[in-house]
């Protein structure tokens, strides 16, 4: 990844950040975005979406080539981004699906979740392996996955003027129907992610197999 494509991450990501914690920081169940069941339901939202920030911020910062050079430093920011962002995110992910109490949301973000934390695994194991190549492309598969946080919130505005410029829907519905098109978002979003990884994850490999010929 190029160092200036990591600092558009950074910048996204610090600004989402913000924006998607900021409710949350005064841990008032009344700020909250999303309908509550109860504080066990609120405390599990706030787990995953500050440590779904922390992974979000450092995810960039360790596809940059000067981080990425000072192994010390590498270690440390890797290991914070998955056990103190990923992992417990990922597995605050699958309550907060759960209840949603929409199918979509419930197989879509927990499908998400799993793969997230699949990916993270994968990526771990690639480096204790010191296995560089397969290290970085399962970094990056993952933080497609860290990246649905910004993705769902770009497609769900998308996904409503589509509707109206098909005549779907009039611009007075757009708050109504807007709920119904979170779900769809959140599950298009790592879909997109994935599919968008997987091209970079092949481009990055396709020079390295040219050299080696």
């Amino acid at each position: 990844m190029r160092r200036a494509t990591a600092w558009l991450l950074l910048v996204v990501a610090m600004v989402f950040g913000v924006v998607l914690s900021y409710p949350y920081l005064g841990l008032d169940i009344e700020n909250s975005r999303l309908e509550m069941h109860g504080s066990l339901h609120y405390a599990v939202l706030a787990a995953h979406i500050f440590t779904a920030v922390v992974a979000l911020v450092i995810g960039p910062v360790q596809f940059m080539p000067k981080v990425r050079a000072h192994r010390r430093i590498h270690r440390i920011l890797g290991r914070t981004y998955l056990f103190a962002g990923v992992l417990p995110s990922a597995v605050a992910a699958i309550p907060v699906a759960a209840w949603s109490g929409r199918l979509v949301t419930q197989i879509g973000l927990t499908t998400a979740a799993v793969l997230w934390l699949v990916t993270g695994g994968l990526a771990y194991r690639a480096a204790r392996r010191r296995d560089v190549r397969a290290h970085r492309a399962w970094m990056m598969r993952n933080y497609a996955l860290t990246f649905l946080a910004v993705t769902s919130r770009i497609l769900v505005p998308v996904l409503l003027l589509a509707q109206i410029a098909v005549g779907g829907a009039g611009a007075g519905s757009i708050g109504d129907r807007a709920p119904a098109m979170i779900p769809i978002g959140q599950t298009l979003g790592w879909i997109i992610n994935l599919f968008l990884a997987e091209i970079l994850v092949r481009r990055v490999r396709a020079p390295a197999r040219s050299r080696g010929r």
